[in-house]
């Protein structure tokens, strides 16, 4: 028809469908952004729906389940505010008071001069180094203040404080319908089994993923409150908020908190910083090295060049959500891939790649 082949003609077809989609993704983006931050917080509280479950009256009651679940956080929030504000507000009239300063020196390159003096740099060096930061502080300092009030603003707009919970409500409350009606629009046997397969795994390693960001972060802010407060670091529980919230951002995220720590010393006039510096290396190792492996248990099974690869890739595409996002998403489509060529290899080879990947994990 029309000097066409018909080969060219699917080819065709199928490129403009993949096109179409992404550009429906590209131009959903916003919409799709919050969808993935509602599924996060569902399996946040789905941990605590089935434990709410558990109880008699709740057993076939999710509704009430869930809402016992918010309640739970809600009440964990309140309880976290009062007694961590506190502290936070005791640092506010001093934070005040010295950001300026802080930002002046910064400007001027004062700050740096000063540390470059006491490590004992030739003061001809240290008038370059101090000309080179006046030229480029300012440029940098408004780059972050803008990115900063981008990020904060997002994270405290109403589509992200009211929508996210009632969206991860309806993912709690019907997640396993839409799954099932998926299911049964699938023809053949053999896709039904491998959706339901790749469902099951995707399920239990967003979950296992989502909890330990949480653990970790809890880990995180306990040892760096204690540590600083104990070393009489300057604002120790708002740098030790800081650096908890942060670890949701894989690789980035630590790496940032750990920056904004040695600053924060820094322009304070902290008497040990080579110290902190130690203690924020070793930290890092520990957490990368020991807690996060421990935590995670099999969890993601990423590379960890791939997964600095995935978060750098994700912050050019999406910025802060798409570090975020970026080892999951990476994560769901091993698991994917894994299950399309499972079939191929035969039950009793995949169990034995299941076993020796359990084994060397």
């Amino acid at each position: 028809m029309l000097g066409l082949d018909v080969r060219t003609v699917r080819v065709l077809w199928t490129i403009g469908v993949f096109a179409g989609a992404g550009a429906l993704v590209f131009l959903l983006r916003r919409v799709l952004l919050l969808l993935v931050f509602a599924l996060v917080f569902a399996y946040l509280i789905f941990p605590l729906v089935q434990l709410a479950q558990r109880w008699r009256v709740l057993r076939r009651h999710r509704i009430l389940a869930i809402a016992v679940a918010y309640l739970a956080v809600l009440a964990g929030l309140t309880l976290v505010g009062f007694s961590v504000g506190p502290r936070l507000r005791a640092t506010e009239p001093a934070l005040a008071q010295e950001l300026p300063e802080m930002s002046e020196q910064v400007q001027t390159g004062e700050i740096v001069g000063r540390i470059l003096r006491r490590w004992g740099w030739d003061p001809a060096r240290v008038r370059q180094a101090e000309a080179l930061v006046r030229d480029n502080a300012e440029a940098l300092i408004a780059r972050v203040e803008k990115a900063g009030a981008t990020v904060l603003a997002k994270l405290t707009g109403a589509w992200v404080v009211v929508l996210v919970p009632i969206f991860a409500f309806f993912f709690l409350k019907d997640g396993d319908r839409f799954t099932e009606t998926v299911e049964r629009l699938i023809a053949s046997e053999r896709w039904r089994r491998l959706w339901r397969e790749a469902i099951r795994d995707i399920h239990e390693l967003l979950g296992q993923y989502v909890r330990a960001l949480i653990i970790l972060c809890c880990i995180t802010f306990v040892v760096w409150t204690a540590v600083f407060l104990i070393a009489d670091v300057p604002y120790a529980v708002p740098l030790a908020v800081f650096g908890g919230a942060l670890e949701f951002i894989p690789v980035v995220g630590p790496a940032v908190a750990g920056l904004v720590v040695m600053l924060a010393s820094l322009f304070a006039g902290y008497s040990h910083p080579i110290l902190l510096l130690s203690f924020l290396v070793g930290w890092r190792l520990i957490q990368d090295y020991v807690t996060s492996p421990f935590v995670m248990a099999r969890g993601v099974e990423l590379h960890p060049a791939l997964v600095i690869f995935g978060v750098l890739a994700g912050g050019e595409i999406a910025g802060v959500p798409g570090m975020f996002l970026s080892v999951p998403v990476m994560a769901a489509v091993r698991v994917i891939w894994r299950r399309l060529h499972a079939p191929r290899a035969g039950p009793v080879a995949v169990a034995r790649r299941e076993t020796s990947e359990r084994t060397t994990s």
